[in-house]
């Protein structure tokens, strides 16, 4: 079992103020990179999303900076997103954040993350909790999501909490 990065969704939502607040990034090239603004994207729109059949916030894209995946995922073309938020007005659930959708994408390296990493710096910044270390595997069972190799996701699948799963 290899180390990975455990994103908490629901602790990254009380951030600041109410704002989401995704702690702060060390990367060599763009100081003002925050990697994990990219990270949560990603999460938000594979296991918060409700992937509708219409997907509203595809249809009002005005650079067609939206689309859906093989897999039914919303995905967003960071070189084509100018960042007017009119997906973030549009979605009906509430799912696309304006402070997670904007029109430059941030890139995680993960700091180089293996199995002697202690800590990170978005981990000892981000909200308590937001961002862990952990020795284990996806758990659907404590709705624990496998993002990639390196990150999971604590999540509830809207899908299951109307199944009462």
């Amino acid at each position: 079992m290899s180390r990975k990065i455990l994103l908490d969704l629901e602790k990254f939502r009380v951030g600041k103020g109410g704002r989401y607040y995704f702690g702060e990034c060390v990367y060599n090239f763009h100081p003002d990179n925050i990697g994990m603004r990219t990270l949560v994207e990603q999460a938000m729109m594979m296991f918060a999303c409700r992937k509708c059949e219409d997907a509203p916030c595809i249809e009002v894209c005005p650079e067609d900076a939206l689309e859906k995946n093989e897999n039914g995922v919303v995905v967003r073309a960071a070189n084509l997103c100018v960042g007017c938020q009119s997906c973030v007005a549009v979605c009906p659930f509430g799912t696309i954040m304006n402070e997670v959708f904007t029109a430059k994408k941030s890139i995680c390296d993960y700091c180089g993350l293996n199995d002697k990493t202690r800590t990170l710096k978005c981990l000892e910044t981000a909200p308590p909790g937001a961002i862990t270390l952990v020795d284990m595997e996806a758990d659907e069972a404590e709705h624990i999501f496998a993002l990639n190799d390196k990150v999971l996701v604590k999540e509830f699948i809207w899908e299951n909490l109307i199944n009462n799963e």
